[in-house]
């Protein structure tokens, strides 16, 4: 075994390797049932005999060098894996389809691995983000099934993240698609980030239409965008065939995920896991402080091979973990539960008050605020959940808070620390002049100087008849985070929250066509006729 992987392996805190002689097989092509090759590489202990396979299937390049660590980490503990290049990527056969296409290639590609002599017949998966998704693709429908997946930062479907609460994610949609619509071209196949590529695409989320930002982005078309931006009105079943989420359930396939309360993916993931528990399955989850970065892909390798190892070499040792497992942000500490979301949170609403108060109690005083937003000139949001390691995660949000599009509604210091664990939603009774409107609402924690940092934050497409009074109801990000005694709350309501998601024109226009634009005049309700309020998991005593 090479220094450099003994060091990998120290850094990653790994139990001591066993293999010290890795053979390596590339570019295996894997006939498709349609008469498409898919490219694989093949890593195996030198001179073993028949072995299980884990199976990693990227749409990225089994060349890069996270792909590589991965196989070579477990390669190392005694197992095989093969990495494939999804159809149409770095020489696979065929036109990359995102999302589309990866059941029936995974399906053949395991159907091919089981019939080669150095494969005894046993398969897991591993990987994460869409490596994950080529795993949910596959296992539910496997027979005889996987033995095990391990899954980090990712979701059976991603139908959610590209429309959350019905708007759809820009920024995320945006980067995503400029990332693959560049990577067979860009040094290290985009592994490294290219600072000129990433200002033309932050300049590309202002271009209308949003259906042709790929062109203002880099100049040239990507069909993922472009489905993403022409099937975001509600009942398109376009992405019907990539939701995997009724089959998850049925799955019998031990799962062990990993995710981060600042990943993008985490309220699906959490679904997920939810339902695998509900039905009885095998499922294991670790939350941590990351987003979807570096830090979770180093959390995933170190919990795939603990997990890989139970199922595929007998090694139970690592196995001993609480279903739930999660860092507590701001006390800097791990908790561990059975279930999620925790038993021992209480769902406790903290309702919006006249002079922007935000309290315990119902406000006896019915009232309301009223703010204009324009999608000309649209609300700014920092931070959150992005694909951006540079924009992801808590930020400075005092400048979006001065603005006059933007309600803000500030609890008194707390007397004592305050740690919520769980889900986090608010009901807001809203009403708007055009009917076309998009609501945001953010949680922020204001330290004792005054800095205002997110926590967590959601947004929901009103119903068009929101000229009424309208109950809207917003799922935001499950959070697991401690305020400070000597802290305060603040809630932030906006009528957008741009780049990261795609304003609303107040026209009613579909998404991928818009372009003119119409102010909306927010007028929203708060008191004991309309009770406003954020319902946060409070762990323990308030």
């Amino acid at each position: 075994m090479s220094v450099l992987g003994r060091l990998f392996d120290r850094f990653l805190g790994l139990p001591e390797a066993v293999v010290d002689d890795v053979a390596v097989t590339r570019d295996l092509r894997v006939s498709m049932p349609d008469g498409v090759a898919l490219l694989a590489d093949r890593y195996r202990p030198r001179g073993a005999g028949p072995l299980p396979v884990v199976l990693m299937r990227t749409p990225y390049g089994k060349h890069r060098i996270d792909a590589k660590a991965f196989a070579s980490v477990l390669v190392r503990r005694g197992m095989q894996v093969v990495v494939q290049n999804t159809r149409g990527v770095f020489g696979s056969g065929g036109r990359f389809h995102a999302f589309h296409q990866e059941k029936d290639d995974g399906l053949a590609t395991a159907a091919w691995l089981r019939a080669q002599p150095w494969c005894d017949g046993r398969l897991a998966m591993a990987g994460a983000s869409y490596l994950g998704y080529t795993q949910w693709a596959v296992g539910p429908y496997l027979d005889p099934p996987l033995e095990a997946m391990g899954l980090g930062i990712t979701t059976s479907e991603f139908v959610s993240t590209f429309y959350p609460g019905g708007v759809m994610g820009l920024h995320n949609t945006l980067a995503w698609s400029a990332l693959i619509g560049t990577q067979e071209e860009a040094p290290l196949g985009g592994l490294l980030p290219d600072p000129r590529q990433q200002r033309r695409v932050r300049r590309a989320m202002a271009h209308v239409p949003i259906g042709t930002s790929d062109l203002a982005a880099i100049g040239k078309p990507v069909p993922f965008l472009r489905e993403v931006a022409a099937h975001a009105e509600p009942g398109d079943d376009f992405w019907a065939a990539t939701d995997h989420r009724a089959a998850a359930a049925e799955m019998t396939t031990p799962t062990s995920m990993v995710t981060g309360w600042w990943d993008l993916f985490l309220p699906a993931q959490l679904r997920d896991f939810t339902a695998l528990r509900e039905a009885g399955r095998r499922s294991r989850i670790t939350i941590g402080p990351w987003g979807h970065d570096s830090g979770a892909l180093r959390a995933v390798l170190i919990d795939q091979v603990s997990w890989l190892s139970a199922y595929l070499l007998g090694d139970t040792a690592q196995l001993h973990q609480a279903p739930v497992r999660l860092y507590l942000q701001k006390a800097n500490r791990w908790l561990d539960f059975d279930q999620w979301p925790p038993a021992e949170s209480t769902p406790t609403p903290l309702y919006l008050g006249h002079g922007r108060g935000l309290g315990w109690e119902v406000p006896e005083k019915s009232s309301s605020d009223t703010f204009v937003y324009d999608p000309a000139h649209p609300t700014r949001s920092p931070g959150g959940p992005m694909l951006s390691a540079q924009e992801t995660g808590q930020r400075d949000n005092r400048e979006v808070e001065r603005r006059s599009d933007v309600l803000v509604h500030t609890t008194a210091p707390l007397p004592r620390d305050l740690d919520l664990v769980g889900p986090v939603s608010a009901v807001v009774h809203v009403r708007t002049d055009t009917g076309h409107a998009d609501l945001f609402v953010r949680l922020c924690d204001v330290d004792p100087a005054g800095v205002s940092r997110n926590v967590t934050d959601g947004i929901v497409r009103l119903p068009q008849d929101s000229q009424t009074v309208t109950r809207a109801e917003v799922e935001l990000h499950p959070t697991g985070y401690r305020f400070r005694k000597g802290h305060r709350l603040r809630v932030q309501v906006a009528g957008g929250a741009f780049p990261r998601f795609a304003r609303n024109h107040g026209t009613g226009e579909p998404a991928a066509e818009a372009v003119r634009t119409r102010r909306t005049r927010f007028e929203i309700f708060h008191g004991q006729e309309y009770p406003s309020a954020l319902i946060l998991p409070i762990l323990g005593n308030r």
